[in-house]
């Protein structure tokens, strides 16, 4: 068949139908009974689907030459002539994924190697009580095959025919077959005898030699230690334990479709199809391309996955549905044999400290079939969200790991909650602040907002300069890899992590918390392009600040390229981390178990949008990476900022000896409105742009209580003289 004068590639479309999922259905087209408003078949016209330009389904051609179409059948497979690919049309690859990618590969590698290395010492360790079982096997062996060889050398099998002559009477018969007997045992003895002087002079021949003695013992006595070997029982046990599952077949799948309510086997067109090349084994499970009945689609899967689950009588962790682009009645079911989240994958390989490439995506895991999963950093902005003690900062300190392990990239870490688990990245770090309390670094919240503002002005800087470079240096207008690590252009690579973001959103500082909102929502929006990337974790992706702050926090949000979801609290929260629709396509965090520490669904990295086990990177393995990153900035002479001890760029005052130094002689009390005056008075440097605010937020969080005053006959909260004494003298014991 041709259209416009081009070959039909579904010309040779071959229906191989399988059985449907109801056994009391008759299926066979010569006994199917025909719709009640069917065509007869002389005047019955050709069905097609005429969505498309070519027949989907060809007419059965019958011996007779009748060309009537057979029912369309439950479960029947369209299968193009010599195409096996998914999809019509679509090329399958000549090389197998596990190829074509190097982090999947080297999984792949190193999960073989380890499988074998295990077996092979688990029988090394047990090989010498092998040798005593097959011994024994073998001398029950060799007591078998001599009983064998006697029953034979004395036809033994004639005995009840004997015995019934004798019975009756007959003693013609039974001497007819005593001679027989005589005759054939006589034969057979010699046979033997044969035999038995073939083995003394093999023994003897070989008796010579140590290694012919090695070998003929290697050979024989395997063989009668089979032939002695009890029924059920091994000689060797197994290294692995075999894996048990549930069995998927097409009737299977047939089955939870039609109970999950997806169609129904003997109404006419609701009857559940499979795409070619059917059911087939896909990694560690089962993969099909399912056709709904008409007026069915991807969204009434979702709706439906648990009742799958039901059908296929397997976990809900087990079964993935992924939406397929050519049809939206069309989806692929992938049902893995076992739950592929429960197995982790192990320790991250940013252990082996070798230099890495920011230009190049960071390997993050395994996703639910096996395959190594990635995330590109460079150009992109990314969030990560769950709900607390699921594994949130892990991942995205892995993701800072692996751009701590690449010299030429400027790291800025900002950890909002103070926990120990960023502290070490203060070894790389350009710019770094953990918590919110005041330390003797100063005040995070002011190390980040100058951070924020010095960030801010680079990604300006960079858009005017790289414009200005000729396009023989910057081609595209864009950041290349030499003029990032060249130091004459002064445009490295930058990341930018914040742990914990939402609580730079709700500080006590109204004002301090209105430029955090802007400049982070200027940096997500613009920075990226810039060769400024951002990775940003939050455990409350909602319900943060209020009026302004509040629609830039949900700005800055939803303005992330990529999104990993850890589990969540409800799938509202998980649309909020994977972003608007995820639930829609059948993406929802809440459903993955509390057990699961390091699993999240992946979303807007590539194409796909997968169920990612991450590497493991704990606290030691964190430092011993961010040691030998340091060593790499070293060698290359990138080391800088906070890192390499650089305080030039801000004075770090003490604000609870500055705040004392305040008082005149015989104060008391001064209110925080007064004390911010007079410290942006006599230190504007530091304290320039300082509300009472803010002062009386750092003051607090050295114990110093704020109290009422009177000051010019008004009765203001400050602060008490002697209570900032008190404080200092603590501090200094």
């Amino acid at each position: 068949m041709t259209i416009n004068g081009t070959p039909n590639p579904m010309a040779d479309v071959v229906r191989l139908p399988l059985p449907t999922a109801t056994p009391d259905t008759d299926t066979t087209p010569e006994t199917a009974p025909p719709a009640e408003d069917a065509t007869p078949p002389e005047t019955a016209p050709e069905m097609q689907d005429t969505s498309y330009a070519v027949a989907l389904d060809e007419p059965e051609q019958e011996e007779t030459g009748d060309t009537t179409p057979g029912p369309v059948l439950s479960g029947t497979v369209l299968r193009p002539a010599g195409d096996d690919a998914t999809t019509e049309g679509a090329r399958r690859s000549i090389i197998p994924p596990v190829f074509r990618d190097r982090v999947t590969f080297k999984a792949a590698v190193r999960k073989l190697v380890g499988r074998w290395l295990h077996i092979t010492a688990y029988h090394a360790v047990r090989a010498p009580w092998y040798a005593v079982k097959m011994t024994g096997y073998a001398l029950l062996g060799a007591g078998k095959l001599t009983g064998r060889q006697v029953r034979w050398w004395w036809l033994l099998e004639q005995e009840p025919l004997r015995q019934a002559a004798a019975s009756k009477g007959d003693a013609d018969l039974w001497l007819k077959l005593h001679r027989e007997a005589v005759k054939v045992r006589t034969g057979r003895g010699l046979a033997v005898l044969g035999e038995v002087v073939l083995i003394g002079a093999g023994g003897v021949f070989v008796a010579g030699s140590l290694w012919a003695v090695a070998g003929a013992v290697a050979v024989v006595v395997p063989l009668l230690a089979r032939i002695g070997r009890p029924a059920g029982l091994s000689i060797v046990g197994h290294a692995v334990i075999p894996s048990r599952y549930r069995v998927i077949t097409h009737d299977v799948v047939l089955r939870a479709y039609y109970v999950a309510g997806l169609g129904h086997p003997d109404k006419p067109q609701q009857q559940v199809q499979f795409a070619a090349p059917g059911l087939a084994a896909d990694g560690d499970g089962s993969k099909v391309t399912v056709d709904l009945p008409y007026g069915k689609g991807f969204n009434e899967v979702i709706k439906a996955k648990d009742a799958l689950a039901s059908g296929l009588d397997v976990a809900i962790s087990q079964v993935f549905v992924t939406r397929d682009a050519t049809s939206h009645r069309r989806h692929t079911l992938w049902v893995a044999n076992r739950d592929p989240l429960a197995v982790p994958v192990g320790r991250t390989p940013l252990l082996r400290c070798k230099p890495t490439d920011i230009w190049e995506p960071a390997p993050v895991g395994l996703d639910e079939r096996g395959r190594g999963v990635t995330v590109p950093l460079l150009w992109n902005s990314t969030m990560v969200g769950a709900q607390p003690r699921q594994g949130k900062t892990f991942f995205a300190r892995l993701l800072a790991l692996y751009a701590a392990l690449d010299p030429y990239v400027r790291l800025s870490v900002f950890d909002a909650s103070g926990k120990p688990d960023w502290r070490k990245f203060a070894l790389v770090a350009h710019q770094f602040s953990s918590g919110l309390v005041m330390t003797r670094d100063g005040d995070p919240v002011e190390i980040l907002i100058e951070a924020l503002r010095e960030l801010k002005a680079d990604v300006q800087d960079r858009y005017q300069r790289l414009s200005d470079l000729p396009t023989d240096v910057c081609p595209e207008g864009k950041l290349t890899r030499d003029i990032a690590r060249d130091p004459r252009h002064g445009m490295p690579v930058r990341g930018v992590f914040l742990d914990e973001f939402q609580e730079y959103y709700d500080t006590p500082d109204a004002e301090a918390n209105k430029e955090i909102a802007s400049l982070l929502l200027f940096l997500v929006k613009t920075a990226p392009a810039a060769g400024v990337f951002m990775v940003d974790a939050t455990q409350k992706p909602s319900g943060i600040g209020a009026g302004q702050v509040a629609t830039s926090f949900n700005s800055f949000r939803d303005n992330h390229q990529t999104r990993f979801s850890l589990r969540t609290g409800s799938w509202q929260v998980s649309d909020l981390v994977l972003g608007a629709g995820a639930y829609s396509e059948g993406f929802d965090s809440s459903l993955l178990l509390p057990s699961y520490k390091g699993v999240g669904i992946l979303r807007g990295a590539s194409d796909d949008t997968p169920t990612v086990r991450s590497h493991l990177a704990d606290a030691e393995d964190a430092e011993r990476i961010l040691t030998a990153a340091r060593e790499l900035r070293e060698r290359a002479g990138t080391l800088s900022g906070h890192a390499a001890g650089d305080r030039t760029a801000r004075q770090v005052r003490d604000v609870l000896a500055d705040t004392h130094a305040m008082f005149l002689p015989g104060e008391s009390f001064l209110p925080w409105q007064e004390l911010a005056a007079r410290l942006a008075d006599k230190l504007p440097a530091s304290y320039g742009d300082l509300t009472a605010e803010a002062i009386s937020a750092q003051v607090r969080s050295f114990g110093v209580p704020s109290v009422n005053g009177k000051r010019d006959g008004q009765v203001l909260k400050g602060a008490k003289h002697d209570a900032i004494t008190d404080a200092l003298k603590t501090r200094s014991t």
